[in-house]
């Protein structure tokens, strides 16, 4: 039986979800194959996995801006060299792990096990090993690219990004549109009806998901802003709120929605596992710009409003979503119950959104990876 290792680390839920996905495809499609999923950071040192998971979540909970220019900066010049030198040391006990699972397939859902592969396919310590990368937002960042010469396979989010990453002197033939790796409950079929029935909402009314930041709280006093001006000012719409892992946004809305009695038709949840389910009776979803909830957006066909991104990927993701017309970005210097009243209100912005939705779903991303790189 051949074996698929698929690295990922846990700076955010896109890398995480990614693999798991991958895993669940494989274990579905390919009884042939051996799927095993590996948080390589936490592997390769267990404090430098907490220092850095730490770093990232407090610098874009607390100063998202400085986190932006982190980013920015690890493109070109000192810090890149840095993280590329520091890559290449701890590719020598990623190694360790390799040769005890000898996998004949690496996928990497992070760019750092995707160097660090690169590299020792350069020291030929992987000779019969194929590599894929996946990339999991809309814009490719320079560290996703460090020994592309080494990488059989990258597969991206959309066409204009394989566009942009062939212009970096990368061969088309590895570069592949497929979509961001989903799971397959976003596919599945469900009745509208029932899963509105099991959540107290109604069939007749316009119905918005918003997703509040989860444990980041981002832009919290502007989180708070939206729904209250929503709950006092929208009545013809309903509102499945998810505040996630914070237990401050989730007081707080359910204060808002006590406060405009609005308990029939505005729903406040922590965290859930019923995310498809609820994309699958919403009309649009108001949420930061996470490459994992942007591509299960697009999926599912629903137009987005984009609030609160992280500078750094989360703007990026930002920015193709509203220069590619599938969101409205609410910025600093907007009124946000004017955006969300226009985008749902006039049919003809809110049927143009929808329709360029569809033409981006990417409705089988998980699946036709697998078949491009087990070539089935």
């Amino acid at each position: 039986m051949k074996k698929a290792l698929i690295l990922y680390a846990c700076y955010g839920g896109g890398h995480i979800s990614a693999a798991n996905s991958l895993k669940e495809c494989i274990e579905k499609y390919y009884p042939n194959i051996e799927p095993i999923a590996i948080d390589f950071m936490n592997y390769l040192n267990v404090t430098i996995d907490k220092l850095t998971t730490t770093a990232y979540e407090e610098m874009a909970k607390k100063v998202p801006y400085l986190w932006g220019t982190v980013y920015m900066k690890s493109e070109k010049g000192a810090l890149a060299r840095f993280s590329i030198d520091s890559n290449k040391l701890l590719a020598i006990k990623l190694h360790f792990l390799i040769k005890r699972y000898k996998p004949d397939y690496i996928i990497s859902t992070h760019p750092f096990s995707s160097q660090m592969c690169a590299y020792l396919k350069k020291k030929n310590k992987l000779p019969r090993v194929k590599l894929a990368t996946v990339m999991t937002d809309f814009a490719p960042h320079d560290q996703w690219l460090v020994g592309s010469e080494y990488i059989s396979y990258f597969f991206v989010a959309h066409e204009a990004m394989k566009d942009l990453i062939v212009s970096k002197e990368i061969p088309e033939k590895k570069v592949f549109a497929t979509g961001i790796p989903l799971s397959n409950r976003f596919f599945l079929d469900y009745d509208k009806n029932s899963l509105l029935n099991n959540f107290n909402l109604s069939k007749d009314k316009f119905t918005i998901l918003f997703f509040a930041g989860g444990r980041f709280g981002l832009g919290k006093k502007n989180t708070y802003k939206i729904l209250e001006d929503i709950a006092r000012y929208m009545d013809n719409v309903q509102v499945v709120a998810i505040a996630g892992k914070n237990k401050k946004m989730f007081d707080a809305f359910n204060d808002t929605v006590k406060k405009y009695k609005r308990k029939d038709d505005i729903k406040v949840l922590e965290f859930t596992d019923k995310v498809p389910e609820l994309m699958h009776i919403s009309d649009i979803v108001i949420s930061k710009p996470g490459g994992l909830t942007t591509s299960e957006c697009l999926a599912c066909g629903l137009p987005m409003i984009v609030i609160n991104p992280i500078p750094g990927q989360e703007e990026q993701n930002a920015e193709f979503l509203e220069n590619s017309n599938l969101a409205y970005w609410i910025k600093d210097d907007d009124n946000p119950l004017g955006v969300i009243f226009k985008v749902i209100n006039n049919k003809d912005i809110f049927g143009s959104l929808k329709q360029n939705v569809n033409k981006y779903a990417k409705r089988n991303s998980t699946k036709e990876i697998c078949d491009i790189l087990f070539e089935k």
